[in-house]
């Protein structure tokens, strides 16, 4: 496919990168709006980001997406940081301005919240087992305690990390309760014995491992309760199908990834974005409708 010389580009930097669905998704929006822009996956080592990061400001790319494991290292690596980006404290997004600067934003929250408003599931009250303590799940945590969440439980194989994870969403959301437990068999099923909500914001589940979920079993969910896995690649995981053994709601994490990807546009292009040609291109919406 030839891209013209005046082509505007963005990229995503991740390792892995070839399961993503972000350059078919852009594309379909880009062309929906007759825009000349190109989307490319990057596989980017975790040691390379900052050399990668520069590499796209000096190249004159519009801006770019960041994925696993680079969305908490990023934030040394911009000149300004948007509050989004400072409340969960993790970079989803970076936009190149005219005069060089490298801007982070975080529009994984912005996802989070509008894939369960889609579903009808509003956080304020409710209690919350999160797992994992990465950048998904400080978009997570911050998206819970923004819409004023009772409580979030942190579950994490690095307590440490989940520690700290709440102990920096108490500072920035103190009417919400965050706690940090051990991901662990006892103390997995206490917090999903109480959750309204239940979100993966780890890889687990991701192909090739995809016959893999870290909740074992649909008698440990609640019925009531809504559970939101970010993998999307399957659609439907391992978690969601037993979430809907269980008679819970479950919620893919295609719709997070389209309406994260759709702030994203806005904030490179300056327009809204195309949300139905973007659902179509994940298979969301079917083609015609």
């Amino acid at each position: 496919m030839e891209i013209p010389p005046d082509t505007r580009l963005v990229a995503l930097l991740g390792d892995p990168v070839s399961h993503s669905l972000s350059p078919r998704m852009h594309a379909a929006a880009f062309a929906a709006c007759g825009l000349r822009w190109a989307y490319v996956a990057l596989r980017v080592r975790a040691g390379d980001l900052r050399d990668a990061v520069a590499g796209l400001r000096a190249l004159g790319f519009a801006g770019a997406n960041l994925t696993i494991p680079h969305k908490v290292a990023a934030l040394e690596l911009t000149d300004e940081l948007d509050p989004s980006a400072r409340r969960c404290g993790a970079v989803n997004t970076l936009v190149f301005t005219e005069d060089r600067k490298v801007v982070g934003y975080n529009t994984d929250m912005a996802g989070f919240l509008m894939a369960l408003a889609e579903v009808g599931f509003t956080p304020s009250g409710k209690r919350a087992a999160v797992l994992g303590a990465g950048g998904g799940a400080r978009a997570a945590c911050a998206g819970l305690g923004q819409a004023g969440a009772e409580r979030v439980r942190v579950l994490s194989r690095g307590l440490k990390a989940a520690g700290e994870l709440c102990e920096t969403m108490r500072r920035e959301f103190p009417a919400t309760r965050f706690e940090a437990l051990p991901l662990q068999e006892e103390q997995l099923r206490y917090a999903l014995q109480e959750a309204d909500l239940v979100v993966n914001a780890t890889p687990v589940g991701m192909q090739p491992e995809e016959d893999y979920s870290l909740v074992p079993s649909p008698r440990w969910l609640r019925s009531e309760a809504v559970v939101l896995d970010m993998v999307y690649n399957p659609p439907r995981t391992r978690l969601l199908a037993l979430a809907e053994e269980a008679g819970a709601r479950a919620v893919g994490g295609l719709s997070m990834l389209v309406y994260q990807g759709a702030e994203a546009f806005r904030l490179w292009t300056g327009r809204p974005a195309p949300v139905d040609a973007m659902k179509r291109a994940v298979g969301l919406l079917v083609a015609g409708v």
